[in-house]
């Protein structure tokens, strides 16, 4: 499983959907992941990937972190994992 898959895996389960029905232009909001879920979703992508995401629940607007659509978080993570095996 690449990134893209397991991101998907993990808010589809968050959005309790079926992966198939998360695409990479999928927000949030779309998907009916309220802030609660999103928190877990960040969680378990942190375990997931062995990464801190520098996301911060009070203010997610403000943070580093683009949670905007799945393929946005893809990317976040992909950074993320880019910069911690630099």
């Amino acid at each position: 499983m690449d990134v893209e898959d397991r991101v998907i895996a993990i808010v589809a389960e968050q959005a309790m959907l079926e992966p198939s029905d998360v695409t990479l232009d999928s927000t949030p909001e779309e998907l009916g992941i309220d802030s609660l879920g999103l928190v877990e979703a960040i969680f378990a992508i942190e375990e997931t990937f062995d990464i801190s995401v520098p996301f911060n629940a009070n203010d997610p607007q403000g943070s580093d972190f683009d949670i905007s659509s799945v393929g946005q978080i893809v990317a976040g993570i992909r950074r993320l994992m880019a910069e911690q095996h630099a």
